[in-house]
């Protein structure tokens, strides 16, 4: 698919890009979670883009479970932002 994909992490993130990779590398449960995110995300975005079929209540359940990862992903980089050096 050659398509732009919107919300990828790199992309939410775009200041931390550097973090993120980092924690990818060195956070196993960072690593799993953004796995999960990106797996999610682009599967909403093929429905989005009706590539994929998919009921309105599956749709909205990957939305769902998206922006719960989203949140996990987002408190990891917030703490991850403050600590010290």
């Amino acid at each position: 698919m050659s398509q732009h994909t919107p919300n990828e992490l790199t992309e939410v993130f775009k200041r931390d890009r550097d973090l993120i990779t980092r924690l990818k590398g060195t956070d196993a449960h960072f690593a799993r979670l953004a796995d999960e995110y990106h797996e999610i995300n682009r599967q909403v975005h093929r429905i989005e883009c009706e590539t994929e079929a998919a009921s309105d209540e599956r749709a909205e359940a990957l939305k769902k479970q998206r922006l719960g990862l989203l949140d996990e992903i987002t408190a990891i980089v917030t703490r991850e932002r403050a600590a010290p050096a």
